[in-house]
């Protein structure tokens, strides 16, 4: 499987963004995670949260280093993957399935026009 996804929307902060209707869901992409290091502690915000594109809406603490998350695009939180409480790590070994970070109902369809495409992602990371 190559580490970026084709089916999945991208931020140059290296988080991806799987769209559906209405709903997205944000991760940390295989990139990413391996620029940190194993993750070992992750600060999501809570329900019903309210986010505007590039706005931090939590951290992610790996070994060496802690790193703010800035949302791709604005919305409200809809749900929060409760599984990396007991188990960060999830972000390192499944970063495209459970160890997905945050849900959002977006509040501007038009914001998803500025994340990169998977070929375009490619190309900043030089994958």
């Amino acid at each position: 499987m190559s580490s970026v996804p084709d089916e999945l929307l991208y931020s140059e902060e290296h988080l991806w963004v799987g769209w559906t209707d209405d709903e997205v869901t944000i991760g940390l992409t295989q990139y990413g995670q391996q620029e940190l290091g194993e993750t070992i502690f992750v600060e999501l915000p809570a329900l019903d949260e309210k986010f505007s594109r590039l706005d931090v809406f939590g951290t992610i603490e790996a070994e060496e280093a802690v790193s703010e998350l800035f949302a791709p695009i604005g919305g409200v939180v809809v749900d929060i993957n409760l599984l990396l409480a007991k188990d960060p790590t999830l972000v390192n070994s499944d970063p495209y399935g459970e160890g997905w970070l945050l849900r959002l109902r977006p509040t501007s369809l038009a914001e998803r026009d500025e994340l990169l495409g998977p070929e375009e992602y490619r190309e900043h990371t030089g994958d």
